[in-house]
């Protein structure tokens, strides 16, 4: 099981910003929680040069949905974000598998089967230091085409670093919107200047069953 929470605030956002360097090592503790990440958001589609700080994601991977129920039901850690938060959503995700690494581990290895419907897909991107100048040429481009990508319900770019490290947690209608979007002619020229030019460091795709969203 793995949840991907979008925590919004209207105030505290100092608070909530200290929180990505306070929240972490807590996390690392959580009973059940096989990997954590505290993720800054940003503004418009896809990657973003601008912070969105009223917005943050918190990315869980669960060994049971029991105990990701227990965490967001009383652990101190959930309450605190809720006091301070003016909202958050929770969407609940079944692996389907992931390709690629995050810091050396593929966090998502486990391959369920499709189950129709709603799919979710969570990218992230280590880039390297000299290719910067060229990823952020062609992010307006991209960000307009994933704007404009039939079967598009929900995306928002995420990510550890601004500018270094950027992931991006999208929602779609079903398998084949998503297919469409990643074979358009847009989105394939950008992926071949990926390879050939080697712009990441690390990168990593992963694909979802989307089970449910809740609102705490």
């Amino acid at each position: 099981m793995v949840t991907i929470s979008l925590i919004n605030y209207s105030q505290n956002k100092y608070w909530a910003f200290k929180q990505m360097q306070l929240l972490p090592p807590r996390l690392a503790k959580i009973k059940g929680c096989e990997f954590a990440k505290l993720l800054g958001t940003g503004s418009g589609f896809g990657f973003s040069l601008w912070p969105d700080f009223s917005t943050y994601a918190l990315l869980m991977k669960w060994e049971h949905e029991t105990q990701a129920e227990d965490f967001f039901q009383n652990s101190n850690e959930f309450n605190e974000l809720k006091s301070k938060s003016n909202s958050i959503e929770t969407h609940y995700l079944e692996s389907l598998g992931a390709h690629g690494s995050w810091y050396g581990q593929n966090p998502f290895p486990e391959k369920a089967e499709y189950s129709g419907g709603k799919i979710a897909v969570i990218t992230r991107a280590r880039i390297n230091l000299h290719k910067l100048p060229r990823f952020w040429q062609f992010v307006p481009k991209a960000s307009q085409a994933i704007k404009n990508a039939k079967g598009l319900i929900f995306t928002k770019g995420i990510g550890e670093w601004p500018l270094i490290e950027q992931a991006t947690f999208s929602i779609w209608e079903n398998e084949q919107a998503m297919k469409d979007y990643a074979y358009a002619d847009i989105h394939k020229e950008i992926i071949g200047k990926v390879k050939k030019e080697n712009w990441y460091k690390e990168e990593l795709f992963g694909r979802f069953n989307y089970i449910k969203s809740i609102n705490h």
